[in-house]
C-alpha cells in the first residue's frame, strides 16, 4: 500500500495477490473504484534499463494497436519506481479468461497478433535483454545442477544437456533473431470474449520467432499440423514466417527444460519454491528430465 501511494495512487487497502513465481503481483483497488495491477520485480533479476526496455517495447506495441498490456505512466512520467530497493510498475487491470483450448479461428487471430508483434520487434534489437545465442544458456547454468541432479543419472543429464546446447549453437542463426515475447504460452494470453491480449513480457528477449509459437500448440500428433496451418494463416497475412525455424522446436523444448530446472535451482532459497516444486530434488524428477533431454538429443544425432 505504501508503494502504491508513493506511485501517486490512492489505494483503499483492498488487494489480492495474483499467481506469480518470479515476481510478486497484486490486484489493488483504488479510491476511484479502479483496479490496478502492481508488479514488484524480483530484486537482482533485471536492471532498471532492462525493465524500461521492456516497457518501451510494450509502448511501441500499444502505439501499433496491439493488445499487449502496457504499464501506466506514474508521477514524474516514468513507468517504473524504486521502493525500498525493489523496482515496481503498475498496469491497468484487463479482464479476461485464460484459454484452455483454442476454438474456431482463434489460432489465426493469434497468428495475426504475433505477426504484428514481430513486425515491431524486427525494427531494432533489444540492447539490455538476453539473446538466445550461445550466451543465453551455458555451462554456468549446468554447473548449478551438481548438487541437485540425482547421482544415478547425473552424467547422462549433463551429457544430453551439453549436446543440446552444442546443437543450438550449430543450427541457430542469431542474425535472424528479433525482439520476441519469449514466453508465449496459453497462460500468458487473456481472452475477453472477442479478442486476445498478451501479458507478462518478463522473458522478453532477442530470439527466433518460432519461440513465440511452439508452446501455443497442443502437441497432439493428430491436431498439431492443422494448428500450425491455422496460426500461420493469420501470421502470413501480415508477415512471412521463416519455415526453417520449425526444425528448431525440439532444441527450443530442450532449452526450456534445462532453463526451467536452472530457474528452480537458483530460486530454491525462496520459501515458496520447495512448496511449489516438492519433487524437484527427487530421483523421479531427474530421471524424467534426463529421459526427455536424451530423446531430444538422440533425435538430432
Amino acid at each position: 500500500m505504501q508503494a502504491t501511494e508513493y506511485a501517486g495512487f490512492m489505494p483503499t487497502g483492498e488487494f489480492s495477490q495474483l499467481n506469480s513465481y518470479e515476481n510478486r503481483v497484486f490486484d489493488i483497488l483504488l479510491e476511484n473504484k479502479v483496479r490496478v495491477i502492481a508488479k514488484f520485480y524480483r530484486p537482482g533479476r533485471w536492471t532498471r534499463a532492462a525493465i524500461l526496455e521492456e516497457h518501451e517495447f510494450l509502448a511501441a506495441l500499444a502505439d501499433d494497436h496491439l493488445a499487449a498490456i502496457s504499464p501506466l505512466r506514474l508521477k514524474g512520467g516514468s513507468t517504473l519506481i524504486e521502493f525500498e530497493k525493489i523496482w515496481v510498475a503498475f498496469f491497468p487491470k484487463v479482464r479476461g479468461r485464460l484459454p484452455q483450448e483454442f476454438l474456431g479461428q482463434e489460432l489465426s487471430q493469434i497468428g495475426r497478433m504475433l505477426a504484428q508483434l514481430h513486425n515491431i520487434g524486427s525494427l531494432r534489437p533489444a540492447h539490455t535483454r538476453p539473446t538466445m545465442d550461445s550466451s543465453y544458456l551455458g555451462g554456468w547454468r549446468l554447473s548449478i545442477f551438481a548438487e541437485w541432479v540425482t547421482p544415478e543419472v547425473r552424467d547422462r543429464y549433463n551429457n544430453a544437456a551439453a549436446d543440446i546446447l552444442e546443437l543450438k549453437d550449430e543450427f541457430f542463426e542469431p542474425r535472424d533473431f528479433i525482439r520476441i515475447h519469449g514466453d508465449c504460452h496459453k497462460g500468458n494470453l487473456l481472452h475477453d470474449g472477442s479478442n486476445f491480449s498478451l501479458i507478462d513480457f518478463d522473458d522478453f528477449c532477442n530470439g527466433p520467432v518460432v519461440q513465440d509459437f511452439w508452446m501455443l500448440l497442443s502437441g497432439d500428433a493428430d491436431t498439431i499440423e492443422s494448428e500450425k496451418q491455422l496460426i500461420l494463416k493469420g501470421y502470413e497475412e501480415l508477415r512471412e514466417f521463416p519455415s526453417y525455424q520449425w526444425n528448431w522446436v525440439p532444441l527450443l523444448r530442450g532449452l526450456r527444460i534445462i532453463s526451467y530446472a536452472g530457474w528452480i535451482a537458483r530460486r530454491w532459497s525462496d520459501p515458496s519454491f520447495p512448496r511449489i516444486f516438492p519433487e524437484f530434488n527427487t530421483y523421479k524428477y531427474w530421471v524424467e528430465e534426463t529421459e526427455a533431454l536424451e530423446k531430444i538429443a538422440w533425435s538430432w544425432t
